[in-house]
């Protein structure tokens, strides 16, 4: 494709010499680069599974600019890059952790709303999965109070 069929389909600024596509995406990767940062400092400092609003909530603390459709957008694109891994907690909905854990399950505080990590695994899923089925993956969440909130509960 010549440089004029390029800029008559749009792909092409005049007196560019990179597509207007490459450009757009190099432009958003260079500004989103120092709230990606407070987002990954946040993981890191906590080392557990968070939602998006305690990411938001510890990115802001880092980038007063920070917003929840930067936030999602970084998720989005530290998932996809393998850094973190998504899950589906049945009542908190989408959470976000480091994929460098070590396998392990999670304990939700009623009172807090707090999600502990419990280490190791509760489950041998070869010994309860029936004859003929393949388990690819398994999830334990474990519901209840956790030790500081059992002292303010009667």
């Amino acid at each position: 494709m010549s440089y004029i069929e390029s800029i008559a389909l749009g792909t092409m600024s005049p007196g560019r010499e990179r597509p207007i596509t490459n450009d757009i995406r190099i432009n958003t990767m260079k500004r989103n680069t120092s709230q990606r940062e407070a987002i990954k400092a946040v993981f890191e400092k906590e080392r557990r599974a968070l939602c998006i609003e305690e990411v938001l909530s510890g990115g802001q603390h880092l980038v007063k600019s920070l917003n929840q459709a930067t936030v999602y957008r970084n998720l989005k694109l530290l998932v996809d890059e393998g850094w973190l891994k998504k899950w589906h907690h049945p009542i908190r909905g989408s959470m976000y952790e480091p994929t460098d854990l070590a396998h392990h399950h999670h304990f939700h505080c009623r009172i807090c709303e707090h999600i502990y990590e419990i280490e190791g695994c509760l489950l041998d899923p070869s010994a309860k999965t029936p004859a003929g089925f393949l388990t690819e993956a398994h999830d334990v969440f474990l519901y209840g109070v956790c030790p500081t909130c059992r002292k303010t509960v009667p």
